[in-house]
């Protein structure tokens, strides 16, 4: 995932003071240990300019106490490296990234706090789609529809079995596939679709008809993400489920699909739930042909879909089968936990989190650059995680504790979260609330902080408060139809209770504006998120950054030295969740 905003200035915190030793971690799970000498440079993957081989690496960190621009870029940098690969969970290259997040806070004076030393082992099994021996096909009265793999559709199977098929199913058209009783509103109401594919509509009704008072408006609700999509075919007993994907509503164009729905697909290594044989996307462009190929209007059948009432349609004569032959590999990834112990009460946290990992090497239709870097998406939102980490353990001791987790996995479905969410190193009543930072582009100041799923918790009474110390204000989710909130690491917490708080970036550029901002943001989203491009570059102006970490820490750090617990918001969907973990505390 990734925020596409910055902000401004600078941000001074602490004094420095000697570095500790002595706490050095050990190899994660399934990661080779730190080799003595430099690993060798990989051939250019396309646009990355590597440093001599002679050079020590990954390289040790020089880092003030202070939250710096040059710590920023030092941090992400690194992070960037084409020596790692794109940080692919369970990868060597990946596993060895989290590795040296974990010497980077041992380095800084954080304690282990990992169910095994600096980590929380997370079991994920590998799925990889062998496509040359793979096949889904579609056909209209008997005639083929010629989908092609990464032009028309991208498929696979989270099911963990290396064979799956699918043969002749039928196919309905469900529109956004949403059960809501609390919005009143069923697809599949009355249909049975077992043994059936569907195909769905991304995002939710509220967003074709924002001014209706459908869902949330124009802001999207977890039954717009695709994961729910998933989710619910499954529990409807359908044969496979096919979302089509349309740039706007979806908030990403067709290339971030194929790049991020081929190669590698991750899944938790539990027990299986309902789950749909085949998943998949089909672009706009196909199913408005397949739609027409059955007579039926896309454009007419999409409007209707978000009126109360829809019914679902089945695509008369439309046929699809598939054969997935999928490479499965049991493999353990892993959450980087450290923690700065408070003085006085130690077993309450603050909880400050981002995500390690990305898309590591993969092939890419559009380009000959195979290594997807994640520079903005999330080395940005590690740097910073690690920048809060070294002023805390640099600084003053807090009066709580500070709790620091890098998570795994996020790419694939948020799984490191998810693992954490649902085996906590610490009680979850003991997490008093925390902060995700998860990927901001290196534009500069602005004026504002955007915030994600605006008007959710009291933290974003703290964060106004130190905003308009620096002159600046809150501002709700500028594309809140893109669900941010739902696509981030914070919302397993917020799924399980845990007020948490996503901002970051801004709207208004300091100096140039609001149009600045839209059209950097546009650019990355169209351009770069989930593509090789998305790489570090030396002249990137990270003042934005420096100040909302700066901004950020000082919100955690008002958090730790006090004793309030701060809540969800009073009608908040996950505020019940929290009320009943605190009963008793």
């Amino acid at each position: 995932m990734l925020r596409f905003l910055t902000l401004t200035a600078a941000a001074a915190l602490l004094a420095a003071c000697s570095e500790p030793a002595g706490n050095e971690p050990a190899a994660p799970a399934d990661a080779p240990a730190p080799a003595d000498e430099a690993a060798p440079a990989q051939p250019d993957a396309g646009t990355d300019t590597l440093e001599t081989a002679e050079a020590a690496w990954p390289p040790v960190g020089e880092t003030s106490a202070d939250i710096t621009q040059d710590d920023l870029h030092f941090r992400i940098a690194t992070l960037a490296d084409d020596r790692f690969e794109g940080r692919a969970p369970a990868s060597e290259s990946g596993e060895r990234s989290a590795q040296w997040i974990a010497d980077e806070m041992a380095r800084a004076g954080v304690q282990p706090a990992g169910t095994d030393g600096w980590y929380q082992p997370v079991p994920l099994i590998e799925a990889t789609l062998d496509e040359g021996n793979s096949s889904l096909e579609i056909t209209v009265n008997d005639g083929p529809m010629g989908m092609a793999m990464g032009e028309d559709v991208v498929y696979w199977s989270q099911n963990p079995d290396e064979q799956v098929s699918i043969e002749d199913t039928e196919l309905v058209f469900v529109g956004y596939g949403v059960v809501a009783p609390e919005y009143d509103w069923n697809d599949y109401e009355g249909l049975d679709v077992e043994g059936k594919t569907v195909v769905i509509l991304v995002n939710d009704p509220g967003y074709a008809r924002p001014d209706a008072g459908r869902f949330n408006g124009e802001s999207m609700t977890y039954y717009g993400r695709w994961t729910y999509k998933y989710e619910e075919a499954g529990r409807q007993g359908a044969a496979g489920a096919i979302i089509v994907h349309q740039t706007e509503p979806a908030s990403y164009g067709w290339d971030t699909v194929v790049a991020s729905w081929t190669g590698p697909q991750f899944t938790l290594d539990m027990p299986p739930s309902d789950l749909v044989p085949v998943q998949g996307w089909i672009s706009e462009t196909a199913a408005r042909e397949l739609f027409a190929a059955t007579g039926q209007d896309f454009d007419a059948l999409a409007e209707a879909a978000a009126e109360p009432g829809f019914e679902p349609v089945a695509l008369e004569g439309a046929r699809m089968s598939a054969e997935l032959n999928t490479d499965l590999r049991r493999l353990t990834s892993n959450n980087v936990v450290g923690v700065i112990e408070g003085s006085e009460a130690p077993d309450e946290y603050v909880l400050l989190m981002g995500h390690w990992d990305h898309l590591g090497v993969r092939l890419n239709f559009a380009s000959d650059d195979q290594i997807y870097n994640g520079a903005v998406d999330n080395a940005t939102g590690t740097a910073a995680i690690m920048e809060m980490a070294e002023a805390f353990a640099r600084g003053e001791q807090p009066r709580r504790s500070v709790l620091l987790v890098a998570v795994t996995a996020e790419e694939s479905g948020l799984l490191g979260s998810a693992w954490y969410g649902a085996n906590p190193t610490v009680p979850l009543n003991s997490i008093v609330g925390g902060l995700n930072i998860d990927g901001e582009l290196p534009i500069g100041p602005t004026e504002d902080i955007v915030v994600v799923g605006f008007g959710a918790s009291e933290l974003e009474d703290i964060l106004r408060e130190e905003a308009e110390a620096d002159g600046r204000y809150l501002t709700p989710d500028p594309n809140p139809e893109a669900g941010y909130f739902y696509r981030s690491d914070h919302v397993s917490l917020a799924r399980v209770g845990v007020p948490m708080l996503y901002a970051g970036g801004g709207s208004v550029h300091a100096e140039l504006g609001r149009d600045h901002v839209e059209t950097a943001a546009l650019a990355y989203r169209m351009n770069r998120y989930h593509q090789p491009g998305d790489e570090y570059d030396p002249d990137w102006d990270l003042s934005g950054l420096e100040q909302d970490t700066g901004l950020l820490y000082r919100v955690a750090r008002r958090m730790a030295d006090s004793d309030e617990w701060p809540n969800w918001y009073e009608g908040n969907e996950f505020r019940g969740l929290r009320d009943a973990m605190m009963e008793g505390r």
